[in-house]
């Protein structure tokens, strides 16, 4: 920091920082550092799964407090405490108390008998309003047998709009995963996008258009399970020729987690790709159900993760395989290694695919 103005001989001297100030690089670190102090001191533990959730459990309450930056969503079974806590942060930093659940980060939460929806109709109107498209209506986020490549000669002529486009549509995923496997295909020509890639996106947004309410729905249930389910798509990238992951996990019946992402190596089989697929929706699932069990949702064990390929099940129940799989690395083993400990159970499924 430069000497300010008025201070004598300010030759050879600087200013001691005493507090962080905002807008430099450590203001967020020391901000959570100083929140994550004080719920502590408020009997509040951080969650071992993740770092921006804080507990506090009795013997027959839990209360949950998760934060983003500056922004918290506080819930739990003892109003007393929730009450206690606000009143405590107030004190502490002045907050403001907006009430019930209804916006958030971009998400809109609505309230129904069967439980709670999220959207992002806000969200999409504004992206929306972004770019001039035609409205006829597209009933799948890409065109039927569509695969991109960089061959196009023609490149587009603003890359700035390609990219705020595609980089907004990576958001509504949050709450779309029906646009999980187009938005990680446009994500791939964001460096030098072409006219045919931009006409893909075109189309993903005249299918947004006719969904624009679309959302997810999260039920409440007495008992609840998970199960999961992960394909592959073999070799379809055509300019790498790496397979695309995608997996599916249900919390009952409400989608909870998902992803569509192209395989960081090349796989020699197809069911070396399926055998990959399965690694990425089991570290998803052990990180869900060691979360899940901090937040008292016990009994989930084993989860049904479905898979439509037999010969990437029998590798990872059969270590027997090992001259056809010692090239795939250790770390997909560990699909292999949960199943032993109970973790998962593979079932076969035709309707993948």
């Amino acid at each position: 920091m430069r000497v300010t103005l008025g201070i004598p001989n300010p030759h050879n001297k600087v200013c001691k920082l005493k507090k962080s100030l905002y807008g430099l690089k450590q203001a967020s670190r020391q901000w959570f550092q100083k929140l994550a102090g004080f719920l502590n001191s408020r009997n509040y533990q951080q969650s071992k799964n993740d770092p921006s959730l804080f507990l506090k459990k009795s013997a027959s309450n839990t209360t949950i407090l998760a934060i983003y930056v500056d922004d918290i969503l506080l819930t739990g079974s003892n109003s007393t405490e929730i009450d206690s806590i606000k009143r405590h942060l107030d004190d502490e930093f002045t907050i403001k108390d907006l009430g019930i659940l209804h916006y958030f980060l971009g998400m809109e939460a609505s309230y129904i008998n069967e439980g709670i929806v999220l959207t992002q109709h806000k969200f999409t109107k504004d992206l929306l309003q972004l770019q001039h498209f035609s409205h006829k209506p597209a009933t799948t986020p890409l065109p039927l047998h569509c695969k991109l490549t960089n061959e196009d000669p023609h490149d587009f002529s603003d890359p700035t709009l390609y990219r705020t486009l595609v980089g907004k549509l990576n958001f509504l995923t949050h709450t779309r995963p029906d646009l999980a496997f187009a938005t990680q295909l446009l994500s791939q020509f964001m460096q030098t996008p072409k006219q045919s890639h931009f006409d893909a996106l075109l189309h993903v947004l005249q299918y947004v258009n006719i969904t624009a309410g679309q959302g997810i729905l999260l039920k409440g249930e007495a008992n609840l399970t998970l199960q999961a389910f992960s394909d592959s798509d073999w070799a379809s990238c055509p300019i790498s020729r790496r397979s695309v992951t995608g997996y599916l996990i249900l919390l009952e019946n409400s989608p909870t987690s998902w992803k569509s992402k192209k395989q960081s190596t090349i796989s020699k089989s197809s069911s070396e790709a399926e055998y990959r697929a399965m690694q990425q929706a089991t570290s998803e699932i052990t990180w869900l159900v060691n979360l899940l069990e901090e937040l008292n949702v016990t009994s989930l064990k084993p989860v049904t993760l479905y898979c439509n390929n037999q010969s990437a099940m029998q590798i990872a129940k059969n270590p027997v395989y090992h001259e056809r799989t010692k090239h795939i690395e250790i770390d997909c083993h560990f699909t292999r290694e949960k199943l032993m400990e109970g973790l998962n159970l593979f079932t076969y499924s035709k309707s993948i695919g």
